[in-house]
C-alpha cells in the first residue's frame, strides 16, 4: 500500500490564455446553470493579482484546498495502483476514484467544502451533499465553470490558513474560516479543465 502526494503543474499557456474574473469578496461572473460533465476534469482558481491565481484546487484530509498537494490512498500493491497525485472530479460532485461505493463531496455548515473518507458517509451535521453545479464554456481555454448555492453561497471562496494553502469555502457571509476573519477570504471563478490521464486518477483521496 502507499500514499501518494503531488502538486500538479498548470500548463503556462493554458494560464497565458485565461481571462481573469474582477470579482471582489466572492465571485459575481454570470454563468447559466448546468449539472453534469461527461467528462473528468481538474479546477483551477481565477482571481487576477492575487496569491490565488491559477492554483490548482487539491483534494486532503477530507477537504479542498488552493495550492499544497492532493493526497491519496491505496491499499493494494502499487504497481496495480491509480497514479493518485491529481485530484481529478468525475462530474461535478463526484471524484475520480476507484473504491467500491466512491465519496460524497458536501458543504459543511461552516461554509468549510469538504469530501468523505472512503467506506462512510459521516459528514458534519446539516451538510449539504451534492452542492457544486457545472456550466460549460465554449471559446475559452478552459473547458467549464463549477459553482455552488448551499446554505446561499455566491460560488466559492479561499480562505488563508497557518500554511501557505487556502482552504475552500462555499460564498457565505457566517462562515466559520481559519482566521476567524470573513475578510480575509477571497472569492474566486473555479474554472475546469478537462482530464485527459488516467480515470480513475486515484484509489481514494484522504
Amino acid at each position: 500500500m502507499y500514499i501518494a502526494s503531488a502538486v500538479f503543474a498548470v500548463l503556462p499557456l493554458l494560464a497565458a490564455a485565461i481571462p481573469t474574473p474582477s470579482s471582489t469578496k466572492s465571485s459575481n461572473t454570470a454563468y447559466t446553470t448546468a449539472t453534469a460533465s461527461a467528462t473528468p476534469f481538474t479546477v483551477m482558481a481565477l482571481r487576477s493579482a492575487s496569491p490565488i491565481h491559477f492554483l490548482q484546487m487539491n483534494a486532503a484530509n477530507t477537504s479542498f484546498w488552493l495550492g499544497g498537494a492532493t493526497r491519496s490512498y491505496c491499499p493494494i500493491d502499487a504497481s496495480q495502483c491509480p497514479p493518485g497525485n491529481v485530484t481529478v472530479f468525475d462530474g461535478p460532485n463526484a471524484l475520480s476514484i476507484e473504491v467500491p461505493g466512491g465519496q460524497q463531496i458536501y458543504v459543511a455548515p461552516s461554509g468549510a467544502l469538504g469530501f468523505t473518507q472512503a467506506h462512510t458517509a459521516n459528514m458534519p451535521a446539516g451538510s449539504v451533499i451534492s452542492p457544486i453545479t457545472y456550466t460549460p464554456q465554449t471559446g475559452t481555454a478552459y473547458n467549464g465553470v463549477i459553482s455552488t448555492s448551499a446554505f446561499g453561497a455566491t460560488g466559492f471562496m479561499a480562505c488563508p490558513t497557518t500554511t501557505n494553502n487556502w482552504q475552500v469555502y462555499a460564498a457565505i457571509s457566517n462562515a466559520t474560516v481559519p482566521t476567524g476573519n470573513l475578510a480575509d477570504c477571497l472569492g474566486f471563478d473555479a474554472v475546469t479543465v478537462d482530464w485527459t490521464g488516467a480515470n480513475p486518477e486515484a484509489w481514494q483521496y484522504v
